[in-house]
């Protein structure tokens, strides 16, 4: 939006208005074009009680339609050529109406093109398919007649040797043959799909009992089919038959199985002439279809260099007539009404983009541009950038923040990759995620073009999210003194070392101090050693409790950020102070006590504290106590934890009840308003509940806050122990994987089994690892964020900003 627009803020959505637009008929269309180009107003739509036939501008949509259908049409045939639609470095200015005449020309002169290509395929395929009968046939006619030629010479040279006193006799009986009752046979030739001829030949046995005499021969290439045009294995079958009545049995049963008939002649010279013929026509066939094919491709690249330019041409267009739909036609007819929600900061701009399009449209009147007062919820816009977006889209997943509602995106940029690199901490692993990061980051001007898989778009959506959440992998991995689950000295020697020899046994029996504290993180001498599991147990316990405590402690904090937002005196006085009390009082009290714990090195047990401070809070504590005076803190902050249960549930129903009232003395007898707009403004109370008010409701509704907020007090705190079971789960899976396959691998001293130990390794890592791993810290991150923090401040009941702009067209917006 340029240098128009304020510096980006994504803590309180923006001031939205509703705004009124009074727009003359002739200038409707720019107007709502060029708002389009602007994408900063979301318009009502006026004319909801009307279907969308009865609505001004249908006819146009359903030509915009009709556009839209050609060019899919044009696409489709595109793609069945392989040609895709090209850009155009040059973008010729073309009119709707001339466009929608051109369309329709090009469609009539493809189709032509398409029905003559299919005519000619047909008889180009059906002549292949005849010229394969001639040959085949022929060859059985020929071999047929050569055995009878060859057979016969043989009974006439048999007859002349063996003569005898009956061959007269046979003679004259076969010369007193009658030549009427000779019986003459008919034959069928053509080609059946392979697949059927068994069942063919089954069929046509029965069907003339017998009297048939079929010969078939397979045909060793695929043939294009005249009827579907696909490839198929056929047979060529020649049958011969007797009578009229067995030749229309064989013609039906030959429909009935698909099977093209084509005729044939019993002369050998005839069969010459009509392979000839059929070979000549075939070429020319060949020749034609070859130049309707470059004719069909030249159309086609002639399409496709303008195709994306119609196609948004045409998009916008059906676009912009279905927002004139959207709006209402003023009684004189003479101009449209228009309303929507717009950014208090785009007025200018808007007002700028209407004179604009009075002046193109030659318009004598101008748009009127007015801010209405509203009675309903503005929606919700954040402006965001592509660093930002993906962690806005992870809070909306949840819900919609209520208007000028406390963001939560903006902490969750910083708060979402720590606490999944809580639990994820291992600076190798940090690494190879960097590097995916990067390399999606690097690619994305390229990939953002392309069409990816579902998981592949996810990917690259949230490749921001990725990279933060392996810098901060990094952060704690250096914490942690982890790489692949191996420690490293990087930021100095170890603070321990060995009394004598024996403590070599991967144990701290033995270690001494001679050296300062290692300067950061995890000392690389408790990896291997016995008490490196309770250690590593009790700190990361410890600092899940902490982190949790923190963060529940600022969604509380951003609920009073809402409530002074708001003026909202009841949500600061009778939900964050007793709150803060209740939440502190115990679970801040605990933090505060492990801090200690770590400070001064005392042997205190935090549970028996804790149990003890609810069961027997007047007795002394002992060895577990950390300060003076604890006995007493412990007993003041029970006593207010207590308090603080009825603090939140009891004054403020009775105080909303008492304003309520207050409000509404004194109105039975008030002056009667205009009557329309006293109609509309009860109307408008009572869709909004504001008229009645149920004691009942709003105090049950407030025990169930309360009782959700103690009980989730403890049970958030628990819930944000994931971070020490799923941090402790990767390292220990990182551990086995490194001792247990590569180490292994190692000791065998065999290079061939060295490369499978290493293969498994990179697997079992990236697999498990860097795939698994990475997915349930994510999953458990973003259940702490919406759960555990979340339900402290944010509502989640708004609805989103979708302005109507033409950068957000889709392709399916059809």
């Amino acid at each position: 939006m340029g240098e128009c627009c304020p510096p980006m803020d994504l803590f309180r959505s923006e001031p939205m208005q509703l705004v009124q637009i009074i727009i003359p008929i002739e200038s409707a269309h720019p107007t709502v074009s060029y708002l389009g180009d602007l994408g900063l107003i979301q318009f009502k739509d006026l004319n909801s009680e009307k279907s969308p036939f009865q609505r001004t501008y249908a006819a146009q949509i359903k030509r915009s339609a009709e556009m839209a259908r050609k060019l899919r049409f044009f696409k489709e045939q595109m793609s069945k050529a392989d040609l895709p639609p090209s850009k155009s470095a040059r973008q010729v200015d073309v009119n709707v109406d001339d466009l929608e005449v051109k369309l329709g020309e090009l469609e009539a002169e493809l189709i032509e093109i398409n029905l003559n290509d299919e005519k000619l395929q047909r008889s180009y395929n059906e002549l292949l398919e005849y010229k394969l009968v001639l040959e085949k046939a022929g060859e059985f006619f020929h071999a047929a007649r050569s055995s009878a030629v060859l057979h016969q010479r043989e009974n006439e040279s048999r007859d002349i040797g063996d003569e005898s006193l009956d061959m007269p006799l046979l003679l004259e009986q076969e010369t007193s043959t009658d030549p009427s009752k000779q019986v003459k046979l008919g034959f069928l030739t053509g080609l059946v799909p392979r697949e059927k001829s068994l069942a063919f030949e089954r069929i046509l046995f029965r069907a003339t009992r017998g009297n048939v005499f079929l010969r078939q021969t397979v045909v060793e290439n695929p043939v294009t089919d005249p009827v579907s045009g696909e490839k198929v294995e056929k047979n060529v079958f020649v049958v011969f038959y007797s009578g009229e009545r067995a030749k229309s049995k064989i013609l039906k049963i030959c429909d009935a199985f698909g099977a093209n008939r084509y005729s044939f002649t019993e002369d050998l010279g005839g069969q010459y002439q009509m392979i000839t013929e059929v070979s000549g026509k075939l070429s020319e066939l060949k020749t034609t279809i070859d130049v309707g094919v470059l004719l069909r491709g030249s159309l086609l690249q002639t399409i496709g260099e303008h195709f994306e330019q119609w196609n948004l041409l045409v998009r916008k267009e059906k676009s912009i007539y279905h927002h004139l739909n959207m709006l209402s036609l003023d009684v004189t007819k003479k101009c449209l009404v228009a309303e929507g929600w717009s950014p208090v900061f785009a007025s200018k701009q808007i007002q700028d983009a209407l004179q604009r399009a009075a002046f193109d449209s030659n318009s004598q009147v101008g748009a009127i541009f007015q801010v209405l007062h509203a009675k309903e919820a503005p929606p919700t816009y954040f402006r965001t950038n592509k660093f930002t977006s993906s962690f806005q889209e992870i809070v909306d997943a949840y819900g919609v923040a209520k208007y000028q509602e406390a963001n939560p995106a903006v902490y969750t940029i910083v708060t979402f990759p720590f606490l999944f690199a809580v639990m994820f901490g291992d600076w190798g692993h940090g690494i190879c995620l960097l590097l995916a990061a990067l390399y999606l980051i690097g690619r994305e001007k390229k990939l953002s073009s392309q069409k990816l898989g579902d998981i592949m778009e996810m990917a690259f959506g949230g490749r921001y999210v990725i990279l933060l959440m392996a810098i901060f992998s990094i952060y704690t991995g250096f914490i942690y003194n982890e790489f692949f689950s191996v420690p490293f000295e990087l930021f100095g020697p170890s603070a321990y070392a060995c009394r004598d020899l024996s403590c070599r046994d991967a144990t701290t029996a033995g270690l001494i101090k001679v050296r300062p504290t290692y300067p950061f993180g995890l000392d690389p001498v408790w990896h291997g050693s016995r008490s490196e599991l309770p250690f590593l147990n009790s700190l990361k316990m410890k600092m899940s409790i902490i982190i949790g405590v923190v963060q529940m402690n600022l969604g509380i904090m951003i609920s009073y950020f809402n409530a002074s937002f708001f003026r909202s005196n009841l949500n600061v006085w009778f939900q964050f102070i007793p709150q803060m009390i209740f939440l502190n009082g115990l679970f801040g009290y605990l933090s505060v006590l492990i801090v200690m714990k770590w400070w001064t090195g005392s042997k205190a047990d935090l549970y028996h504290v804790m149990i003890y401070m609810f069961l027997s809070p007047t007795d002394e504590l002992g060895e577990n106590q950390l300060f003076n005076g604890q006995k007493t803190v412990q007993l003041v902050l029970l006593l207010l934890a207590f308090v603080a249960v009825p603090w939140m549930l009891f004054p403020k129903p009775f105080l909303l009840k008492k304003q309520h009232q207050d409000r509404h003395q004194g109105q039975s007898y008030a002056l009667l308003e205009n009557t329309e707009e006293s109609l509309q403004v009860n109307s408008n109370h009572d869709a909004h509940g504001h008229e009645e008010f149920e004691f009942s409701e709003v105090f049950v509704h407030q025990m169930i806050h309360t009782i959700e907020f103690v009980l989730g007090a403890v049970s958030n705190t628990a819930s944000y122990l994931r971070l020490w079971a799923l941090s402790l789960a990767h390292s220990e899976l990182s551990s086995v994987f490194y001792d247990k396959v590569l180490l292994t691998a190692w000791g065998f001293n065999n290079w061939i089994i060295l490369i499978v130990g290493l293969i498994v390794f990179v697997c079992a890592t990236v697999g498990v690892l860097l795939l698994m791993e990475t997915l349930s810290a994510f999953l458990h991150a973003l259940r702490l964020h919406w759960v555990e923090f979340q339900n402290k401040f944010y509502e989640g009941d708004g609805y989103k900003f979708y302005p109507y702009s033409f950068a957000l067209l889709d392709d399916d917006d059809e």
